[in-house]
Parts: structure tokens; C-alpha cells; sequence
């Protein structure tokens, strides 16, 4: 019996990348939906993730999987042994999610407030957003990837934050490249892989998402 993969997305989410990311990265053949979640949810995804109602949700052979991170680490432990995103070595592997957490408590709420914020709070945002991604910097050192050689979790776990760049420097008047030589770098080196390349959307266009989004808000 074939097996069925359903992923329910929305094209700009960062936590739809890294769910996207992952199972090319495996291989896995999946039927990619997405959700009119600004406007209309569909029952599927009502049905799958009745608690959040957010995406993404992985569907495995009719059972859902929720939450990024958790989708990844599922995704790793069910297909491709042979080319693991976590690390074997346990301490390595809680220092990984260790990172991965902190793009979500960090990068994350800096880039929505450089995004839909004005005035103090917005530049508040942009310093916050700026500050977590040099201390990723450091993390990331001389290395290729955050786990050496390898492209790994964390990988996953930061790159969909790359699509952001364009629209908080446009937004904010600020320069991540100059700020973040070594993380740009890195984020270039990933893109050249093709399951990150197919997964992030193009900088443009979600620049002129946020862009939209946040003259609504501020019109409100």
C-alpha cells in the first residue's frame, strides 16, 4: 500500500518551509495543499489540527502531525535513517534543539515587530531581529552548516527566515549582509540545495506581502 503524505501549507510561513525543506531533503513524495488561512480554512485542516487551527499540518497515511519543529523531527525519524538532520550524539542533539527554540523565542517575534510595527517599536524589533541572527552568527562560526559538513535540524530550522531578509532591510533600512556577512553566506550556501531552493518563495513577493500587510495594519 503507498503510502499517503499530505502537507497543509500557506506559501509564506517560515514553519511551512522547514516541513517542506525536510521531506525533499528525505526524498518523500508529498501532496502539497494550501490554505486560505488569512481568509477561508479548509475542514481538513479544522479536522487535522483542531486545537491551534494553524498550519502546517503533515498528514501521514490519514494521521496529523502538528507544530514545525515537531513535524521535522517526525519526518526525520520516519524516512532517510541513512541521511539524518539531527545529530546521533545525544548532547549534540539537545544542543540543536536548544537553537532551534531560540529562533522561534527570539528571530522570530524581532522579525514580526521590524514587520508590522512603527516608530520605537518597530526599531525595537529590528535591533532584537538583527541581535538573534549575530548570535546564530557566532553559533554558526567557520563552519559550512550549524552542524559541520552536514545540513542539519538547525539548517532547517533558521533558513526559512532567509525569504524575510529582503522585506525587513527594505522595511527598516537596514542591511542584514552588513550586519550578518557570515550568516548571508551561509544562507546562500543553502539555497543551492535544491530542496531549500524549491521550498523558500521569492524575497520579492513576500516583500510585497509584508508590505500590503502592514499598511492594513497600520490603516486600522
Amino acid at each position: 500500500m503507498a503510502e499517503e503524505v499530505i502537507l497543509l501549507d500557506f506559501w509564506p510561513s517560515p514553519f511551512g518551509m522547514r516541513a517542506r525543506i525536510a521531506l525533499r531533503e528525505k526524498g518523500v513524495h508529498f501532496d502539497l495543499r494550501e490554505e486560505e488561512i488569512l481568509s477561508n480554512k479548509s475542514p481538513l485542516l479544522l479536522q487535522m489540527n483542531p486545537i491551534h487551527k494553524k498550519i502546517p499540518v503533515l498528514i501521514h497515511n490519514g494521521k496529523p502531525v502538528c507544530e514545525s519543529q515537531i513535524i521535522v523531527q517526525y519526518i526525520d525519524e520516519t524516512w532517510g535513517p541513512e541521511s539524518p538532520l539531527l545529530p546521533s550524539d545525544p548532547y549534540e542533539r539537545a544542543c540543536a534543539r536548544f537553537w532551534a527554540d531560540y529562533v522561534d523565542k527570539k528571530i522570530l517575534p524581532g522579525g514580526l515587530a521590524a514587520w508590522r510595527s512603527t516608530g520605537e517599536d518597530q526599531e525595537a524589533g529590528k535591533k532584537e531581529f538583527i541581535e538573534g541572527l549575530k548570535v546564530m552568527e557566532g553559533e554558526l562560526g567557520d563552519k559550512a552548516y550549524f552542524g559541520g559538513e552536514r545540513f542539519g535540524f538547525l539548517d532547517v530550522s533558521l533558513i526559512p527566515f532567509y525569504s524575510w531578509f529582503y522585506a525587513i532591510e527594505t522595511l527598516n533600512g537596514c542591511s542584514i549582509g552588513e550586519e550578518c556577512p557570515k550568516l548571508v553566506g551561509w544562507a546562500k550556501r543553502c539555497m543551492q540545495r535544491e530542496s531549500v531552493a524549491k521550498s523558500l518563495p521569492n524575497q520579492h513577493k513576500v516583500y510585497d506581502l509584508m508590505s500590503g500587510s502592514r499598511k492594513k495594519l497600520q490603516a486600522q
